[in-house]
């Protein structure tokens, strides 16, 4: 008589591994979403992918398949942030479920990256290949049209001039000592963000969240994910052998890296 076949569920950590494995095949919205499966152990990832998918063939049969990108643009904004109500959650702009996807569904309220995140899968659904760019501070999305490339605010999806990309840099130059007359060109920070590189901007994200409220089980949750995205990476490897000694001397970490 043959044995019962034995199931095993992957871990959240395995999980995201096998998601981020391979750069030809990492979705960027699925393994976005998958970030929050260590805080909520039942979220169905592909229930979620189905939403998304949902939300973007709505609008695609609303267009006419010969219309300008200008004009798949225009309605994806009207779309995304008149009818669906996706903004940025200006009143809590610090809470830890703006960088779940799931919870951005279902709120409207997200962070520029999540929101870009969402924005950027459905408009794939109408045949606009939009790009992440990591601006500093701020995350912002571009795209090229036949006038030229435009840059997008994933807040408003109003399209950004260079003063307004400058003034999102003002605090960026102070932090780094620059005065404000020194010439800096805004090119060497618009160049397009690969979804590992976005995934990594997210979970840093939650990485400073934990940190400054010193929730060392989360912090670590949130470390390992980064070593899983970024293998070669020493600093991410060296900054979650620290947070295990911390737990450790806590009494409540795990003696090994897993």
């Amino acid at each position: 008589m043959s044995s019962p076949l034995q199931w095993t569920v992957p871990s959240a950590l395995d999980y995201f591994s096998t998601l981020v494995a391979d750069d030809d095949t990492l979705n960027l919205a699925e393994a976005a979403t998958a970030i929050a499966l260590d805080e909520v152990p039942r979220l169905d990832v592909q229930q979620v992918m189905a939403e998304l998918d949902r939300l973007g063939e709505r609008l695609r049969h609303r267009l006419p398949a010969d219309a300008p990108p200008s004009h798949r643009l225009r309605m994806l904004n009207q779309y995304f942030h008149g009818e669906l109500g996706f903004a940025g959650n200006v009143n809590d702009y610090y809470a830890v479920g703006n960088s779940y996807l799931h919870q951005v569904l279902a709120t409207r309220r997200g962070i520029p990256i999540s929101l870009a995140i969402i924005y950027m899968e459905l408009a794939s659904h109408v045949g606009l290949r939009i790009k992440g760019v990591s601006f500093p501070g701020h995350f912002l999305m571009k795209l090229s049209l036949p006038q030229g490339e435009v840059v997008l605010d994933p807040f408003s999806g109003r399209s950004l001039g260079r003063s307004e990309l400058d003034e999102f840099l003002s605090p960026w130059r102070e932090r780094a000592g620059l005065m404000p007359q020194e010439p800096m060109s805004l090119d060497a920070f618009l160049g397009t963000a690969s979804p590992r590189q976005i995934l990594a901007r997210m979970l840093r994200n939650l990485k400073q969240i934990h940190m400054d409220q010193q929730d060392l089980p989360r912090l670590l949750a949130v470390q390992r994910k980064l070593v899983a995205l970024l293998p070669d990476d020493r600093v991410e490897r060296v900054e979650l052998e620290q947070c295990l000694q911390q737990l450790r001397d806590a009494g409540g970490g795990p003696a090994t890296l897993h």
